[in-house]
């Protein structure tokens, strides 16, 4: 992987997350809650190492997502890390439980798909879009980002005939940066998260579909 430009700010460490990875950040949420509206194992909840994380997450992956995640504090706003797992980029019964009541910034590298930048609000997209092809937006509002994605190098207008998007990703945590207001001054390697085994049998649809129930609720009506 080439050096980002000096001038892109990039959270220290995602580059060791490999080929599938999903950095969100979630305002106002602690990273328990992010992780029980995640949909996870509140019995596995630990404090880990980023690089336990990891591990444990190539350890159990699923066939859909990732086995492990891992949720830290920084500033306002909880950072939710999937290595190797996308949902909370794409997959409505995640983000939109995860987003409810606040905002969800997630950037999302899939080497075997397409990567994903996303500005989720109350449990809808608001702007998404791949980072390679910035004019191809979705959401309810997929204009609201161009000025911001323009100062980082991702062309709202850019003309799919015409040059790629260099270090889209990079700019993808550049636009994150600019929305969330955080200036990644810390390793992403150097935090200590919150892990937790993912459900794999858990109906997420439930959990979207019934707002007025608590995460316990849903989970007694599993049967979990």
């Amino acid at each position: 992987m080439t050096e980002a430009p000096e001038d892109l700010p990039c959270f220290p460490g995602y580059e060791t997350l490999g080929e599938i990875y999903c950095v969100s950040f979630v305002r106002d949420v602690s990273p328990e809650e992010a992780l029980r509206r995640f949909g996870v194992d509140e019995k596995t909840m630990e404090e880990v190492a980023f690089h336990e994380v990891e591990y444990r997450s190539a350890e159990s992956m699923r066939a859909d997502a990732a086995g492990y995640i891992g949720a830290a504090r920084v500033g306002d706003w909880a950072v939710v890390v999937e290595p190797g797992g996308w949902m909370m980029a794409v997959a409505d019964e995640v983000y939109a439980p995860v987003s409810r009541g606040t905002e969800v910034v997630s950037v999302c590298r899939h080497d075997y798909a397409q990567d994903t930048f996303a500005y989720i609000v109350d449990g809808a997209p608001v702007v998404r879009f791949d980072p390679m092809y910035p004019e191809e937006r979705s959401g309810s509002d997929p204009d609201r980002l161009v000025a911001k994605m323009r100062e980082v190098g991702l062309d709202p207008d850019h003309d799919i005939d015409g040059p790629g998007i260099d270090h889209p990703l990079e700019r993808s945590f550049a636009l994150a940066s600019d929305l969330t207001g955080l200036s990644y001054s810390t390793d992403l390697r150097n935090l200590r998260f919150l892990g937790a085994g993912t459900l794999g049998g858990f109906s997420y649809n439930s959990m979207q579909n019934s707002t007025s129930q608590t995460l316990a609720d849903v989970l007694r009506a599993q049967g979990l």
